[in-house]
């Protein structure tokens, strides 16, 4: 089964959503809006991915962030306290594939070959 992790209104989400149903592949959606961040699954993301590709320095919500707070973001425990904080900061999709394995972020290309191995 593969679980896909974002906020529903999220263009890159919306993206790799229609991606997923255009392929026919099953999928589990769990919105951060309504379900919240799973804070175990949070830490094991930070564990693999780290935290530099699991914030999302480039969206509206980093942006808006007091200037303190972006700062202390220097490894995967801070990063956790404020995605736990701020799940809109999180870089979505976060996928937890069948084979176990995560990735965050949407690549038609890289989820293709995912797909087909």
């Amino acid at each position: 089964m593969i679980t896909l992790y974002g906020i529903p209104n999220c263009d890159t989400v919306k993206r790799a959503r229609a991606w997923l149903l255009e392929r026919d592949v099953d999928v589990v959606f769990h919105d951060f809006k309504r379900q919240g961040v799973p804070a175990g699954r949070l830490e094991t993301w930070l564990r693999v991915l780290g935290h530099e590709n699991l914030v999302n320095r480039q969206g509206t919500t980093w942006r808006k962030l007091d200037e303190a707070l972006r700062l202390a973001v220097a490894d995967d425990s801070s990063a956790c306290a404020l995605l736990l904080a701020h799940p809109s900061a999180i870089r979505r999709p976060v996928v937890e594939w069948a084979d176990g394995s995560v990735t965050s972020g949407f690549d038609a290309t890289a989820w293709a070959k995912r797909l087909a191995g």
